[in-house]
This record gives structure tokens, C-alpha cells and sequence, in this order.
């Protein structure tokens, strides 16, 4: 389809990753409906969206951790935008890993906006379509699913298990006409990450959006962004449980 016919659904449209997938579409015409927690900052990402060309540019503000909001966001967006044919399921966090291990709600609340939230956006965008045969669903996961760490196997837990539902849903909805796209990025640049240390493996937001819309043009199933992140986690995930368990990671 061509771009500027395009509906496009970003979920969590004010992270760094989804604000720059939302400039790509919106350079190519794109007609988009951002979706996020804080409405100020919505509206400014919309009014950089109009001004970098998108045919149209709707938003609405709200808790995506409401998963009974779900249904009706995604209905709300079809109306606005006539069809959906991309949604990008961007929102998250990194939680705190030791106040998870003090405070088990902490842990619940981590899971809740990394796993259970994005899993229930992505059932009802499936229901929605599955039923007009078409569209992709991309999905912000991250490398950190691939292997439980001391450092934030809360994180990373969640991000697995998101992995492995989604894995299910694409192999669901194969036969559908519907693609289901498994995002796993590396270190990325970002407000969530600003409080690490950062080295030569930190990527931009820019580089990952744009991967990430390669990606869905190109029907992959899933990608690691930057690409050399298949090879370290290829590496990481095969180290020796009696290994890794010694390993400070």
C-alpha cells in the first residue's frame, strides 16, 4: 500500500523510539493516531507530526495500563483514520529491579506495563485485523527477554514473555493476511535509559525507528536493533547455566 494511504496506530507515541517512527510516516503522508499517557505531550508530538507533513494527525490521552480502554481506543482509531494498517505497540518501562525484589507490587506493576498491557492491545488489534484481512502489528519487545540477568530479570521476564505471546499470535494469524513483528532492541538512547552509563552499544532512537519501519516494510518476523544484537544475544543465550550464573550481568 502506499504510504500516504496509510492509517497508522502508535501506542505509547511519546517514547523517544515511537516519536521518531511516527516523523517517518508522517514524512511519507501518513495518517496517524497517537496514543499516550500525558495529553501535553501528545499535542506536541502531533503538531511536529503535522508539520512534517502526515495527512492527518488524531490523539488521545490515556492510561494503557486501563486494559478495558483497549477496545474502544482501537475502534476510536479505525473511525478517524478509515483503516488501520500499521500499529506500533511502543509503550514500557524499566523497572527498578531491586525495589521489585523489596516489593513485590512494584514487580506487579512492571509486569503490568511490559507484558499484560501490551498483550491485551495487541489481542484487540488482532480481533480488529483479522477481521479486514490485512494490516501488521510491530511490537516493541527487548534483548533483555532473551535470557534472565540479575540486573533486571523483572524487565526481562516480561519482555519474554511478550516475546514467546507474540510468537503465538503471528503464527495464529499467518493464514489472516495480518504480520506480527517482534522488535528486540539493544541499549537505546532514551529518558528510560538516561540514568545508565553509556558505551559504544547505545543506539539512537533515529537508527531504531528506522529499523523498525524497514522491518515492517520487509514483513520480518523478528529483528534485533542494531543488527549485531542477534549475534551478542546468540552468544549470551548459549553460555553454560554454571557459567552464567557466576557472571555479573
Amino acid at each position: 500500500m502506499n504510504s500516504t494511504q496509510q492509517g497508522v496506530v502508535i501506542c505509547g507515541a511519546t517514547s523517544a523510539i515511537a516519536a521518531e517512527v511516527g516523523r517517518i510516516y508522517a514524512s511519507r503522508g501518513a495518517r496517524l493516531f497517537l496514543i499516550g499517557r500525558t495529553a501535553d505531550k501528545l499535542e506536541a508530538v502531533a503538531a511536529d507530526l503535522r508539520a512534517r507533513g502526515a495527512s492527518a494527525v488524531d490523539v488521545t490521552a490515556a492510561d494503557l495500563t486501563e486494559v478495558a480502554q483497549h477496545e474502544g481506543l482501537l475502534q476510536a482509531a479505525r473511525q478517524r483514520l478509515g483503516s488501520i494498517d500499521v500499529v506500533l505497540v511502543a509503550h514500557g518501562s524499566l523497572p527498578n529491579q531491586e525495589q521489585c525484589q523489596r516489593d513485590f507490587r512494584e514487580a506487579e506493576r512492571g509486569i503490568a506495563i511490559n507484558f499484560t498491557s501490551p498483550l491485551s492491545f495487541v489481542e484487540a488489534t488482532a480481533r480488529i485485523l483479522e477481521g479486514q484481512g490485512s494490516g501488521t502489528i510491530a511490537v516493541i519487545s527487548s534483548v533483555a527477554g532473551d535470557r534472565g540477568r540479575q540486573s533486571n530479570y523483572l524487565y526481562g521476564a516480561a519482555k519474554g514473555a511478550l516475546s514467546i505471546a507474540l510468537a503465538g499470535i503471528r503464527n495464529r494469524l499467518s493464514s489472516k493476511g495480518v504480520h506480527v513483528v517482534t522488535i528486540k532492541p539493544g541499549f537505546v538512547d532514551t529518558p528510560m535509559t538516561a540514568h545508565l552509563p553509556k558505551s559504544a552499544l547505545f543506539a539512537s532512537p533515529k537508527a531504531v525507528a528506522t529499523g523498525i519501519v524497514k522491518a515492517i516494510e520487509k514483513r520480518r518476523d523478528v529483528v534485533y536493533l542494531p543488527w549485531f544484537w542477534c549475534f551478542i544475544m546468540l552468544i549470551i543465550k548459549h553460555i553454560p547455566e554454571c557459567i552464567f550464573k557466576r557472571m555479573r550481568l
